[in-house]
């Protein structure tokens, strides 16, 4: 294992979250009223209408997949009677649909924005740049789905997940990742940039949900006295 390679699973993960949470700190203090989707339904409904929610529930369903797959150690499946095997085959296979949706509702989104014109004169480089690296982030991971059908001794569960676990308990393993395969490395390289750029793009709003409305008091309508 490399000096490199050893700084780049020791270092960069913690320099990416520094990055990612004093960049949500500067914007929501300096930049509130950006802290927006910057919506384009206005220019252009009907391609929308079909992309955005393919894209957004596809991706739901690929965060999730990572979040269990990453947090989640063998040991726990095992207990609840779930062998790596049949985990591994639905993780590959729902989470092969998952990307394969949320590329193709991307794949919509940036057709939208490159083919219609208000559309395409409202898109900033920033949202060309957000735009790559989410479709590098994507197609990388697809590619390392389709690579995961291949039989092979490590996988992201033996991997990717321990030094996963352990950069969040400031212990990463970084032996464990070196052992992963070169897909596996771009992807979480990439999807390292994507967390970095999360803050000053319009991906911004996913933190935006809003939780209150959901808890907030009725509101009471008055007949004006005449």
């Amino acid at each position: 294992m490399s000096g490199g390679e050893s700084l780049l699973w020791v270092a960069a993960p913690y320099v990416t979250l520094v990055i990612f949470v004093g960049g949500l700190i500067w914007r929501y203090r300096y930049d509130q009223f950006g802290w927006t989707t910057r919506s384009s339904q206005f220019y252009e409904r009907r391609l929308l209408r079909v992309a955005s929610p393919l894209f957004h529930y596809a991706l739901i369903v690929v965060i999730a997949g990572h979040v269990t797959g990453l947090l989640v150690p063998p040991a726990w499946t095992d207990a609840i009677g779930v062998s790596n095997d049949t985990y591994h085959a639905n993780a590959l296979f729902w989470g092969g649909i998952a990307g394969v949706a949320a590329l193709a509702g991307l794949a919509l989104l940036i057709y939208r924005r490159r083919t219609r014109g208000p559309v395409f004169l409202a898109t900033t480089a920033n949202d060309k740049t957000m735009y790559a690296v989410l479709a590098a982030a994507i197609i990388t991971g697809v590619v390392t789905t389709a690579a995961g059908f291949a039989p092979s001794e490590e996988s992201y569960r033996t991997t990717v997940a321990p030094w996963f676990r352990g950069v969040l308990t400031l212990r990463p393993d970084v032996m464990a990742m070196s052992r992963a395969n070169g897909l596996y490395k771009l992807h979480t390289v990439v999807g390292m940039g994507l967390v970095v750029l999360f803050p000053f793009s319009r991906l911004v709003h996913a933190l935006s949900a809003p939780v209150g409305y959901l808890f907030r008091p009725y509101i009471v309508y008055r007949r004006r006295a005449r």
